[in-house]
């Protein structure tokens, strides 16, 4: 069973999710349970047991001095490298924080009168889907670790891999988040064959994930992102995927 956690100190907005999430379970016997609905982060953190893998909804404005829905969040990151976390705010930006904090955010739900509790709702169907694929394919993921914290990353997830700044370690980019981990494109290359393909020396790209390419200014696109184009990478993406639309000029 998955043990769900709710943090939020506002007392309706709790209320409303909480009353969703055991409506959805319910309804569609989810194997999962709310464990812990909580004003304050020290009252979650106290009921979640390192090494077990729980789904957490967290405000991001916590009105308390040694929390933020970020920090609590890196906490849980340690102590639950597998959970889910997804974050409860009134602003609709704010993606750039999970990156500040090196966290992978599944969702963010915007605290708007009565969308709150269905938008959580959607979000466990969402999950419990990705569960049931993990459940089926164990090896379809790319572990990460990042100081102390191991992540397992699905890799229908992976937009791309990229050199980072700093010698020796990689950047690992998804939709949401983006991680850096100690290693090189060529083992990475090797290891996950031709589902990636070597765009340029300093770009390990997945196939399916490719939306576009200018052949004439050697760049394509991954999931909105822009990535280089080597002339070895022109030749091995002709060779390995199924021509995408060129946006050359």
């Amino acid at each position: 069973m998955i043990g769900i956690y709710l943090c939020d100190d506002e007392d309706a907005v709790r209320r409303q999710i909480q009353s969703s999430l055991e409506q959805k379970i319910l309804a569609e016997n989810y194997d999962m349970k709310i464990m812990c609905s909580a004003a304050g982060a020290q009252e979650l953190l106290d009921t979640v047991k390192d090494g077990s893998r729980g789904i957490y909804f967290l405000d991001v404005n916590l009105k308390d001095r040694e929390w933020d829905g970020f920090r609590l969040g890196q906490e849980l990151r340690r102590r639950d490298p597998h959970g889910i976390l997804i974050y409860i705010t009134s602003y609709k930006d704010l993606a750039w924080r999970t990156f500040q904090y090196h966290l992978e955010a599944f969702d963010y739900i915007v605290k708007e009168p009565a969308q709150a509790g269905p938008a959580a709702a959607r979000c466990l169907t969402e999950i419990h889907i990705r569960l049931l694929e993990e459940r089926r394919n164990p090896a379809q993921t790319f572990t990460v670790r990042t100081g102390e914290m191991v992540r397992h990353i699905p890799l229908c997830d992976i937009l791309f891999f990229e050199t980072a700044s700093v010698p020796h370690h990689v950047l690992l980019h998804t939709s949401n988040s983006r991680m850096d981990f100690l290693g090189s494109l060529g083992e990475l290359e090797a290891l996950l064959g031709e589902s990636f393909i070597r765009t340029h020396r300093s770009y390990l790209v997945a196939a399916d994930k490719i939306e576009a390419v200018d052949y004439k200014h050697n760049r394509l696109w991954a999931g909105g992102h822009e990535c280089m184009l080597s002339r070895a990478g022109k030749s091995q993406l002709r060779k390995t995927v199924k021509a995408p639309p060129d946006r050359s000029i």
